[in-house]
């Protein structure tokens, strides 16, 4: 590998949302910064399952319903 081509890769702290912290290596900041998330897995319905909606107001989802409401 070339030498001083690549970034500094440090310890920093990682602060969830609900207040709780863990280390990890990055190469966000410098040597003992804090990145504090604004969305985290313990939060976002994407990682929790959280309940989901679908509105549609008449557009895709509904033309597609109608369009295969026989099909099966």
């Amino acid at each position: 590998m070339k030498q001083d081509i690549h970034p500094d890769y440090h310890m920093v702290t990682v602060t969830m949302t609900d207040g709780s912290t863990f280390q990890t290596r990055s190469t966000y900041g410098k040597e003992g910064d804090t990145i504090a998330l604004d969305i985290d897995p313990r939060t976002h319905p994407a990682w929790t399952g959280g309940n989901q909606q679908l509105l549609d107001r008449g557009g895709r989802v509904s033309r597609f319903k109608d369009k295969f409401k026989g099909f099966a």
